[in-house]
């Protein structure tokens, strides 16, 4: 494979997810074999919600997180916000809302995560799934996650993960690097948003270091979940 770039500019991300926007769905779902509605489900479940609460969903995309928080069968949000710089997923997840007759409940909007568009104290939990590695800053955007969230709020962070049980964990990368940038070339016709995103996990901090940078950013109780033997993180934290 030929190096590609791992530059977090919002300009360019956001012209990356545009241009594979058309295939993102069916391709979240191909790469993962359907696990992806797994994941969604247990990080809407950790955030504990009673249906009174309202909820960021940061680097919304098409709005998956977004439906799962307002359609699950236990603990699910009254409303929320889907905030994304890309706005090809922006319009195909509002297409994707008014399907399903949510737009009372979710409502769109184009921002930057390390500049959240909320008032400070504004919602009662916070949710990124996918997202966070791909943000110019993590560390601001999340300050500016604990400054939209009222204390005693919740945060919910998937994100790739490495596997830890050997054999597995080879087998593991060599899907991730080899065939999953073949595969995502093929359906999205894009050249590089695939082989970016091993190369994106590969920077991304690990489990502790990035636990350490949500208890700096003002969060407690922070856990390290791990999904799928360890092929995603889900990171859960206190305001």
């Amino acid at each position: 494979m030929t190096a590609v770039s791992t530059s977090k500019q919002p300009e360019r991300i956001a012209g990356m997810f545009d241009a594979i926007a058309p295939r993102y769905d069916v391709l979240n779902h191909l790469l993962s074999a359907g696990l992806d509605y797994g994941w969604r489900r247990r990080a809407v479940r950790e955030l504990g919600l009673t249906g009174r609460e309202r909820v960021l969903d940061m680097c919304t995309g098409t709005g998956d997180l977004a439906i799962a928080a307002v359609t699950a069968g236990h603990g699910r949000a009254a409303a929320v916000i889907g905030i994304d710089f890309a706005a090809e997923m922006l319009r195909l997840g509002a297409a994707k809302v008014r399907a399903a007759g949510l737009g009372d409940r979710i409502h769109l909007a184009r921002g930057d995560a390390t500049r959240v568009p909320l008032p400070d104290d504004s919602c009662d939990a916070a949710m990124v799934a996918f997202g966070i590695r791909n943000v110019l800053d993590p560390a601001r955007a999340c300050r500016e996650f604990a400054r939209i969230l009222r204390r005693g709020g919740r945060l919910a962070v998937l994100e790739c993960g490495t596997p830890t049980t050997r054999g597995f964990r080879e087998v593991y990368s060599w899907y991730f690097r080899a065939v999953l940038p073949r595969v995502g070339r093929l359906i999205s016709k894009h050249g590089d948003a695939y082989a970016y995103l091993p190369a994106s996990v590969a920077q991304f901090p690990p489990p502790p270091v990035f636990m350490d940078l949500l208890r700096t950013a003002g969060f407690s109780d922070v856990r390290h979940i791990p999904l799928t033997l360890g092929t995603v993180s889900l990171y859960v934290a206190e305001r």
